[in-house]
């Protein structure tokens, strides 16, 4: 994952308060290599402690300061030092004295020795919102988010404080929930590595606190951190298995089901048949460049593995353009109902669901061939197993889960007018099925609708990025089984429709509530 220039992080520091050293200066001097240049470390420590010790006059034992994002404070003992407890909010900070909307609690510890010529200084530095379109995990290179944006600074001027037996206890108050998918890691702030590291602190957090403690052996700049919930090993065992025998039974089965199809006469000259058949086409595609994806991006041939990015895209787009036409298509059948005629109706459905995939998947080639290539299972781990799929999130997101997005929403819209039709034959006296046969009809009308339009496919949506394992598991249930159930649905509406041409030349619909559960029923 690429990250940010730390000149971003430079410019929150320089530019908290006034002074001459301008980002643009600073990037000046960086450029033309003169010696001088701002390191991130000397920033921080001048915007954290040499603003307020340029005048001690103001008070010589304590003396606060918020300007903007940043609030500091600076305490000089002139007793025996006991240990401090330092308080913050937004606006101020003070030691040894509460304020209100208290965000940052600090204690110190006596071990910290420290004399009447020593000042602690204290500074809590939130970044711009401007920044808060770049995910805090590519400026830091961490694997979360830093909770409220927010670093806390303690320091000694002109000391070093490490290896302390009595920890510093650094305790947040929390506004923001934090949902069963993230968990709170205490973490400073390792200048010279420029990264985050947990080395010297303990979290002390359990879920539904309203706070979190952060105790320390040190004193540096410290945050934490919003990381996802690892999955332990067990739990990817079993869900690479789930999700292998889930893919390799539904290509089995939607392979049957096109048999069947072709050597069938009467579901051939069935429209809704020749829909359904595309959409199996589509996931037998999907499931194809899937199941061998792994085992391609393990081997060295970079062309093989070009292609099984670039199948498996346009096979996954094809899934979701037939979804959509299974949604126009349960339109026209629920909601027109007469006069839907179109003529060539399936050759411009064919056009739509296979070739508006080829036309993305044609035009990321020309633009920006390098989105395509190996990517990590588990974006967290780089060294974790690779598949060859979309390297580029932005295209991914705006290709897939875009894409996906605006098909979710018309076919959550579609399976709603279902159920809408489906209860107005209900409270129609003319449908005389019993409740019971009708309730079984109907439940099974409901589920069929449900996998064909591929509304299980948006667990992903109330995810946020992040599904926690009970979740994790109903997706890959589901979905790597959604050719199966294709596969049942198919079979049952051959069946219904061998049973309905037997009763043919005895029954014919002939109400209007007798026509459209028909209609329902025979999607």
């Amino acid at each position: 994952m690429q990250r940010i220039k730390w000149w971003h992080f430079w410019w929150l520091v320089l530019s908290s308060v006034p002074h001459n050293n301008t980002l643009e200066n600073v990037l000046a001097q960086r450029n033309s290599g003169s010696g001088q240049s701002t390191s991130l470390e000397e920033s921080l420590n001048a915007r954290c402690g040499i603003e307020i010790l340029k005048d001690p006059e103001k008070n010589p034992n304590t003396t606060s300061m918020a300007v903007s994002r940043l609030v500091k404070t600076q305490h000089q003992p002139k007793v025996r030092f006991t240990g401090l407890q330092i308080y913050a909010n937004d606006n101020m900070a003070r030691s040894d004295m509460a304020v209100t909307n208290c965000k940052v609690r600090v204690q110190l510890p006596r071990e910290m020795d420290v004399g009447s010529n020593d000042t602690i200084v204290f500074c809590m530095l939130t970044w711009p919102e401007d920044l808060k379109i770049w995910k805090s995990q590519d400026i830091w290179g961490a694997p979360g988010v830093l909770y409220e944006s927010r670093l806390v600074g303690l320091s000694v001027h002109g000391k070093t404080i490490s290896g302390l037996q009595e920890h510093v206890n650094i305790t947040m108050n929390l506004t923001t929930n934090i949902n069963e998918s993230q968990t709170l890691t205490c973490v400073f702030l390792n200048v010279s590595a420029q990264e985050y590291s947990s080395a010297g602190c303990l979290t002390q957090w359990k879920r539904g606190q309203s706070h979190i403690t952060c105790s320390c052996d040190h004193l540096t700049y410290f945050g934490v951190l919003m990381v996802s919930v690892p999955l332990s090993s067990e739990d990817h065992e079993i869900l690479s298995y789930i999700t292998l025998i889930g893919c390799s039974l539904s290509l089995f089965a939607l392979v049957i089901a096109v048999l069947m199809f072709i050597t069938n006469k009467k579901a051939r000259t069935d429209v809704s048949m020749k829909v359904h058949i595309n959409l199996a086409i589509a996931l037998i595609l999907l499931n194809a460049h899937f199941l061998p994806n792994q085992t391609v991006a393990a081997l060295p041939s970079n062309g093989l593995c070009l292609y099984m990015a670039l199948s498996l895209h346009y096979s996954l787009l094809a899934t979701f353009s037939w979804m959509a036409l299974e949604g126009f298509h349960l339109y026209l059948l629920l909601v027109r109902v007469f006069n839907i005629y179109v003529r060539r109706y399936l050759l411009k459905l064919s056009v739509v669901g296979w070739g508006v995939p080829a036309v993305i998947v044609s035009l990321v080639v020309i633009i920006k061939r390098d989105s395509y290539g190996r990517v990590p299972v588990d974006s967290s781990n780089s060294s974790n197993t690779t598949i060859c799929y979309m390297a580029n999130d932005t295209v991914k997101m705006v290709t897939v889960m875009g894409v996906f997005g605006l098909v979710f929403i018309f076919n959550v819209t579609m399976l709603g007018v279902t159920i809408a039709r489906l209860m107005s034959l209900h409270r129609s006296k003319k449908v005389r099925q019993s409740d019971c046969y009708r309730a079984k009809r109907d439940a099974c009308t409901l589920l069929g609708v449900t996998i064909l339009l591929g509304i299980t496919w948006g667990l992903i949506f109330f995810s946020y990025g992040n599904l926690p394992a009970p979740g994790l598991y109903l997706f890959c249930i589901l979905n790597s089984l959604q050719g199966f159930f294709i596969f049942l649905w198919f079979v049952m509406s051959l069946r219904k429709n061998g049973n309905s041409t037997a009763k043919a030349s005895g029954e014919t619909p002939s109400t209007s509530s007798q026509v459209k559960s028909s209609q329902i029923s025979s999607v």
